[in-house]
């Protein structure tokens, strides 16, 4: 048992529990991992049978790592430890049962190209409009669908799912669903949701032979990362213990403070309610980080105190506090990718930092243009994780095909990428006559499209009115703004309405990727990135689309050898959980960004975008920066937001702040956004007791509250706030949609608070 010497006494105590349900709950960086494989290791040196032991993960490279360290302990037999994913797992024993469910053993497993496919197949044949029920919003809903235990019948009579589809004007969802499965069943295929759902009929149908054989091979089952399993996972595990008084050996360990999946369908009430459903539940917590210093972890257990659902637990390290957290506060995106990559380097220099334990970490994959851009003039080697580098996203690339050919016609490797996306009825067969007669004449792709005898008339229309479109566009190359010409692009070509269309999160991603290119030629042509700047041109004063297009190339066509591993790692925060680095970044920490629009005004998604900031924060071990910024481009406009809710639920000991202009605790004077009548301000921390701001009015008052109109706050007037009270208005300044306010509340002890109208509750006072 030489193994267990280097375990702390709470590790030592979960290796090493009795049989019967046990939970670990293991904080960030507290060798949740060791835990788990010395705890096999443990079992199989108590002469377990391996095969008897049962190990489901969330990735084939968890499931991998556990069985290289139980070899290293115990030798082959963790060859035979059944240890893999949830999917490969219920896999091989839908092959070994597929015939009682009326599927081949050898039944295809279809990935989401293959379910889209014939999900798109079906919509066509029930002649539905595409851009009503567009084939990834369909996937997600029917995939929520199986998650929750709901087949075609289950879902056509529940009164709830089929009146939110009527609502959305999709009400032939359930109509797709039973068809899809119908089709899915003729092929002897099953998507990856099926290989759960399948896997539960077979338990639930089949009692007396399959589930009693299983409940009998698998004496004892574990499973990781278990604050990340859905209803329907969760389910099938309660079928697989025994319930008839013997032993119900499942051991998890998983985190409540690192659920983060809620929309992949993870249910953080598994991890929650674990103990109701076992009261005989030995727990465990892994408390100590061995990972991050002081100051980090300091700061994690106080942001996520402010959840209300969780389990109680306190991180603590004896790791010195060498580093306070960098904060750092910018004038707008481009100056915090600037600052970031400055910094980057200085920690290089001074601390001999490898590129591989620095990450940059942002909330949507949009924002890695900026950080791109500014790596590669620094020289800095970088990886775009979990994706590729945003440039070469195929949304990017169609809208980058659509600028290409709007500049040049002749331009065929983009023509023909984009010249059916949308879908126009330009068939693959017309493309390849196109293509033979561009042969036979000598000519371009587009002089050819004109002079193809043999298609349809529906084709040639098609190819008539789109060469119309592109010759409108090609005009207005030397007319037109090109932020303006390339926001007409998107959307006339139909590009925009398509992405618009996937309502699914990797939908809502590629929305985003394609503004904030859009975004990249705004500040291109206001002079913010300059050309020569960027691709090393000696021109800097054209902003045309055919300039902005040249940096493109330049920016992607830069070598990249694949061999070095040594490079910064760029990545959203929901790809960095389980991975730890150095020096790590996490930026864009602004009110709409993180925590998300989406999630700021419900209570559940809050929570969960607070857990996800906990995630971010605790992947570092030694140097944490958090930026935010003040004004950020947004679809094609400068927007302000107020810095992030969660940097207020940090103390102020465990910051170092570094202001763009003037110092984080000056910011509250130089910038304050209020949005529903709640306080978020510029400087940071400002909240000492982490509590709510107590509302400085009568109830009557606030019973009689009518907000007023933003273009009735003016200079001089008397107003009234739900949280601040009364007070004059000294000034108002800025455009249009983002007027400030600098107002002087009777009973406030900062000088002046300058409030974004857009935002802002405030009632005129009669004089």
């Amino acid at each position: 048992m030489d193994f267990l010497t280097g375990l702390n006494d709470v590790q030592k105590a979960a290796v090493t529990a009795a049989d019967g349900p046990t939970l670990v709950i293991a904080g960030p960086g507290s060798g949740k991992t060791r835990v788990l494989t010395y705890r096999i290791a443990w079992l199989l040196q108590q002469g377990v049978a391996p095969d008897q032991i049962l190990t489901l993960t969330f990735t084939n490279k968890a499931a991998k790592e556990m069985k290289e360290r139980i070899s290293h302990v115990m030798g082959n037999a963790a060859n035979r430890v059944w240890a893999g994913t949830f999917h490969s797992i219920f896999a091989r024993i839908l092959r070994a049962e597929a015939s009682k469910l009326g599927f081949p053993a050898t039944f295809t497993v279809y990935d989401t190209d293959d379910s889209s496919s014939l999900l798109r197949s079906i919509i066509q044949e029930m002649q539905l409009d595409p851009q009503v029920y567009n084939v990834g919003a369909v996937r997600s809903r029917i995939s929520l669908a199986k998650s929750n235990l709901m087949t075609p019948q289950v879902y056509r009579s529940n009164e709830e799912w089929m009146t939110q589809d009527r609502q959305q004007k999709k009400p032939f969802i359930v109509d797709i669903y039973e068809k899809y499965m119908q089709r899915c069943k003729l092929a002897g295929a099953m998507d990856f949701d099926d290989l759960l759902l399948q896997l539960f009929r077979l338990l639930r149908d089949n009692p007396d032979n399959v589930l009693e054989k299983y409940r009998q091979k698998f004496q004892y089952i574990h499973v990781d990362e278990f604050q990340d399993t859905n209803f329907l996972q969760y389910a099938i595990l309660r079928r697989l213990i025994k319930y008839d008084g013997s032993k119900e050996n499942l051991f998890v360990v998983g985190d409540d403070a690192q659920s983060i999946y809620a929309f992949r369908g993870a249910t953080i009430d598994n991890i929650i309610d674990f103990e109701r459903d076992f009261p005989d539940l030995k727990v465990y917590k892994l408390e100590q980080n061995y990972r991050s210093t002081h100051h980090i972890v300091a700061a994690a257990n106080q942001v996520i105190s402010h959840n209300k659902k969780q389990l109680q637990k306190t991180i603590w390290t004896d790791k010195n506090e060498r580093h306070k957290i960098k904060l750092l506060k910018c004038l707008t995106d481009d100056e915090e990718a600037k600052r970031v990559a400055d910094l980057i380097l200085e920690y290089k220099n001074r601390y001999h930092i490898p590129n591989q334990e620095i990450a940059i970490l942002y909330r949507t994959n949009a924002q890695s243009r900026k950080f791109e851009e500014y790596l590669r003039r620094q020289n800095l080697a970088y990886r775009v994780f979990g994706g590729m580098s945003f440039y070469q996203r195929k949304e990017v690339k169609d809208l980058v095909a659509y600028l290409r050919i709007a500049v040049n016609p002749i331009d065929e490797e983009a023509m023909r990428r984009v010249i059916n996306y949308p879908t126009r009825g330009i068939s693959d067969s017309t493309l390849q006559k196109i293509g033979k007669v561009a042969n036979q004449l000598n000519c371009s792709f587009w002089d050819a499209m004109t002079q193809v005898p043999d298609i349809t008339d529906r084709a040639k229309k098609s190819i008539a009115a789109f060469r119309t479109l592109v010759l409108k566009w090609q005009e207005q190359t030397t007319k037109a703004n090109a932020s303006q010409l390339a926001t007409d692009i998107l959307r006339q070509s139909g590009l925009l309405d398509t992405l618009k269309a996937d309502t699914s999160p990797e939908g809502q991603s590629k929305v985003e990727n394609v503004v904030s290119v859009i975004d990249a030629i705004a500040e291109f042509v206001n002079g913010e990135v300059p050309a020569a700047e960027i691709a090393g041109a000696d021109e800097v004063q054209d902003k045309s689309l055919a300039a902005y297009l040249q940096t493109v190339t330049l920016l992607t066509d830069a070598d990249d050898n694949k061999q070095d591993t040594d490079r910064i790692t760029l990545m959203s925060v929901h790809s960095a959980k389980g991975l730890e680095f150095q020096c790590l970044f996490v930026t864009g920490m602004e009110e709409q960004l993180f925590p998300s629009f989406m999630s700021s005004e419900d209570p559940n998604g809050l929570d969960e975008e607070r857990r996800l900031f906990y995630v971010a924060i605790t992947r570092a071990k030694e140097l944490l920066t958090l930026t935010y910024c003040q004004n950020r481009y947004r679809y094609g406009q400068i927007r302000s937001f107020p810095p992030s809710r969660f940097l207020e639920e940090i103390g102020p000991e465990h910051f170092e702040i570094s202001g763009g202009f003037g110092s984080a605790r000056n910011a509250g004077r130089e910038q304050e956004a209020v949005s529903n009548g709640a306080r978020v301000s510029g400087v940071t921390p400002i909240r000492r007791n982490n509590g709510p701001i107590q509302s400085t009015i009568s109830a009557a008052a606030q019973a009689a509250f009518t907000a007023s109109p933003a273009e009735a706050i003016v200079a001089g007037v008397t107003v009234l706030h739900l949280k601040f009270g009364k007070g004059t208005v000294v000034s108002v300044e800025g455009p249009k949609d983002g007027k400030i306010a600098a107002i002087q509340f009777e009973q406030d002890d900062v000088p002046e608070r300058r409030i974004v109208l857009k935002f802002a509750k405030l009632q005129v006072l009669d004089s």
